[in-house]
């Protein structure tokens, strides 16, 4: 069945300003600007009295997703730049303490010592995110919630064990494995 006309408003707080060209979106506030474009979607976007229109016509069931999920990105880019996202990890291990350290001229967070092994394990910064370590917590802080969340998956991955490598440690197969890595909690 198809909806003739699909709409979601976003409503624009006083201290933030939202330029629309076509299907690019730029929102910017007293934390800084963001820019996504949107050419890829059948909606139309449109500013109107204070609010931003996220609209489809004769949508099926995936275009009509696709307005709630535009109309989701514009909010957050607006929590964005008026807030900010803050994630924090934990680092967890039970015998071998791992050292992190955030190269930010390469855009890297270097973690060393994991599982008592040598080698380096490395993750990647994404975007404009400002990355913290204060002793057993990685703080991560950004205006754009894909680039904070995708950093947080970057790091958490670079100490995931899967397949072979996971480990028991019991010595044997089976068993809860090793549960050493950075985790997100907050």
């Amino acid at each position: 069945m198809r909806v003739v006309r699909y709409e979601e408003r976003v409503k624009i707080p006083e201290n933030v300003k939202v330029n629309i060209d076509g299907k690019r979106v730029t929102v910017e506030g007293p934390l800084g600007k963001i820019t996504k474009d949107f050419s890829h979607a059948r909606v139309n976007i449109r500013k109107e009295e204070g609010e931003i229109v996220v609209e489809t016509f004769f949508a099926r069931k995936k275009e009509y997703a696709v307005v709630k999920t535009i109309a989701s990105r514009i909010n957050n880019m607006i929590i964005g730049v008026t807030r900010g996202f803050r994630y924090k990890m934990k680092v967890v291990y039970a015998h071998f303490p791992m050292s992190i350290t955030v190269n930010n001229e390469k855009r890297l967070i270097i973690i060393e010592n994991f599982l008592g092994r040598k080698e380096k394990r490395y993750a990647k910064i994404v975007g404009d995110v400002k990355v913290t370590v204060q002793k057993d917590d990685v703080i991560v802080e950004g205006i754009d919630i894909d680039s904070v969340s995708q950093t947080c998956a970057n790091i958490h991955l670079a100490t995931h064990l899967t397949g072979e490598e996971r480990l028991c440690p019991h010595g044997r197969e089976g068993g809860p494995g090793v549960l050493d890595g950075i985790y997100l909690y907050a």
